[in-house]
């Protein structure tokens, strides 16, 4: 680019956003949720943003996405008290519960024809749909042996965004994004009866964020399943297992984005986030993220996200809490040297990390959180379904109807969404 003043050339350089670990986010607003009045008990079950940060899309319970434009001119707008709310969104509702959602790779609000995500619907075909208005663009069945639409657990695009991967039970669907219609099927274990491969519903998928490498990695439901590695080049076939994470089902998977080589992955039931360093043969995580041992587990899919400098992991808990964490490195925990024998030959305990801060930002449990691509916002979603006991005693029980429900879900509370502010400072105390 050429300089105004001078006329000379000169290169532009991109700095990642830049985050305040040493005080906790202040709020930048609350974005309320679109009402839906024949869906009293409604929440949101998640949300992401987009990858240039112009909008997020939020999963809600009520079988819908919502749409909310996020351009950087409202972004600035976010704490200014006096605008009431700068943010326009569009609902996109579906027919069928969603199982999930993914932008696509180059989605922008300011580019109509990248504009997109894919979506998983129960009993439909997976859907690619114009993050405007909703609209079809394409459709990509899944059929099973009697017929069936199955709608996939997980969703990723490999690295050049030109096939779609979808995860479903015993088996991974590839399809050509440019070519709608069937797919090629890459079965994960040998056949039903086996007790080889990544056996279950394969519940998360992710590609590792590099273009001299095609490994992506998928994760199963199934405890004794676990995490494997496969290779585009390889077809079905796993170049690595990982199977010394605990003995749970994988509910999430995701690469570091500057350090393709690092997998962080979450587990049901479990409060720890472990990280594998994937140059190290073992299979051995190599750090293990640890929230307050106070949380109790929970069977609720709650999100982590890695910013995009790949330096700091957030992840909300069932009781509304936010933990921060620093990102380490192999090297930087000083365990040895890839090459050198360090890595290649350590087989050691994992490395426990606790949180920097944690924050209560939410009265009900924090389904997801999404870290903004280009600026120091952090976003979290909250919401859970709620039951009363409406059980009577034995003296009154055998007058009420047999077929009453002795459980009724009540209404949650329906807060709005905020978005928090996690800039960091210099030392007068003026934004950076």
């Amino acid at each position: 680019m050429l300089s105004e003043s001078t006329g000379v050339s000169v290169e532009a350089v991109w700095s990642p956003p830049e985050y305040d670990v040493l005080s906790t986010p202040q709020l930048g607003k609350r974005l309320g949720m679109t009402v839906d009045s024949e869906w009293p008990n409604d929440f949101p079950r998640s949300a992401k943003w987009c990858p240039d940060g112009t909008a997020f899309l939020m999963h809600t319970e009520n079988r819908s996405f919502e749409v909310f434009h996020t351009p950087s001119e409202v972004l600035e707008q976010l704490k200014d008290t006096s605008v009431e709310n700068p943010v326009k969104s569009t609902v996109i509702k579906q027919a069928s519960p969603i199982l999930e959602y993914l932008w696509y790779p180059t989605a922008s609000l300011n580019d109509p024809s990248s504009f997109c995500f894919v979506a998983s619907v129960r009993e439909s075909p997976v859907k690619l749909l114009d993050a405007s208005d909703g609209r079809l663009r394409a459709s990509y069945p899944i059929v099973d042996h009697r017929e069936r639409q199955i709608a996939p657990h997980s969703l990723a695009f490999n690295v050049t965004a030109q096939k779609l991967y979808c995860g479903f039970e015993d088996a991974i669907e590839v399809f050509d994004l440019g070519y709608p219609g069937a797919g090629i099927r890459l079965p994960t274990i040998p056949n039903k009866k086996s007790k080889d491969g990544l056996k279950g519903i394969i519940s998360s998928l992710a590609f590792s964020p590099s273009y001299t490498s095609d490994v992506f990695a998928a994760g199963s439901l199934t405890p004794t399943s676990g995490i494997a590695l496969f290779s585009e080049s390889q077809g079905p076939i796993p170049v690595m297992h990982l199977n010394s994470g605990p003995q749970a089902g994988v509910t999430q998977l995701q690469f570091n984005p500057t350090q393709p080589h690092i997998l962080y992955a979450s587990y049901r039931r479990r409060t720890e986030i472990y990280a594998w360093d994937l140059r190290n043969q073992m299979g051995v995580p190599f750090q293990i993220y640890q929230r307050s041992r106070t949380h109790y587990p929970t069977n609720q899919k709650i999100k982590f996200d890695v910013d995009i400098s790949g330096r700091h992991l957030g992840v909300g808990d069932q009781d509304g809490l936010i933990s921060f964490f620093k990102l380490d490195t192999f090297e930087s925990l000083g365990l040895g040297e890839m090459g050198d024998g360090g890595a290649d030959n350590w087989i050691g305990n994992p490395v426990e990390h606790a949180s920097v801060w944690e924050f209560k930002a939410h009265e009900d449990a924090v389904g997801s959180v999404s870290f903004h691509p280009l600026s120091p916002w952090l976003l979290s979603a909250s919401g859970s379904r709620h039951f009363e006991d409406t059980a009577q005693s034995d003296d009154t029980s055998s007058e009420e109807s047999d077929d009453e429900e002795p459980n009724r879900i009540s209404r949650p509370k329906r807060m709005p969404q905020p978005i928090w502010d996690c800039k960091s400072q210099d030392t007068q105390g003026h934004q950076v």
